[in-house]
């Protein structure tokens, strides 16, 4: 049986929109030139696809806009409403360094400066004392590209969902305590987002 050139023609558009209506997940993740700081290119092979930002089914009584941490899970959702979501693979903390329950954004900030809490100097003098005053943003800053800071009454409570230079942790709990996103994630969800916005953060 052969396919006529007509034929072929007709249907040429239709696999094209196939195609295209697939993700293209390494521009997603690809080379960003127009931060202060340029950001590489994510290698998406050490990247598990399920911890690769994308829109999924969500069924939840949230409503739309806000932020619910999967901490067993490694996942973030972004609610979007109508039984949809946009979901990040996330890196969280390590056992007993972790927030559980309501929170809101309490402020925002692109290329932060990070300062280690003064329970992360007690635990470890010798690798966070230096940084006291703080250790302005950039490629080497922890927090990454984008920092949103969780309050709860007003209070900040110490807690962030932040971007990370070191992408291979996304999937695993190794910080202290706060939700670390691979950068072009955490810049694609602070764009998202708006002071004042709710965070629930579930725990096992």
């Amino acid at each position: 049986m052969t396919i006529s050139r007509r034929g072929l023609l007709i249907g040429l558009p239709l696999l094209l929109a196939g195609c295209q209506s697939m993700p293209n997940q390494q521009a997603m993740y690809g080379d960003v030139t127009t931060e202060p700081y340029p950001l590489k290119k994510v290698p998406l092979d050490k990247i598990k696809p399920e911890l690769r930002r994308q829109e999924v089914a969500y069924e939840t009584a949230y409503s739309a806009g806000t932020v619910v941490v999967d901490t067993p899970g490694r996942r973030l959702y972004y609610v979007l409403g109508d039984g949809r979501a946009m979901r990040y693979g996330i890196g969280v903390g390590r056992n007993g360094y972790a927030l559980a329950g309501n929170a809101y954004i309490g402020r925002k900030a692109e290329w932060p400066t990070w300062t280690p809490t003064p329970n992360m100097i007690r635990r470890d003098p010798e690798k966070n004392l230096k940084y006291a005053g703080g250790l302005p943003g950039g490629p080497n800053n922890p927090l990454g590209a984008r920092a949103m800071y969780l309050y709860r009454g007003g209070n900040d409570t110490l807690f962030r969902l932040h971007g990370t230079n070191q992408p291979w942790s996304i999937g695993e709990a190794m910080s202290s305590g706060c939700v670390r996103m691979m950068n072009h994630d955490v810049i694609d969800l602070y764009a998202r987002t708006s002071v004042g916005d709710k965070v629930v953060v579930l725990q096992a």
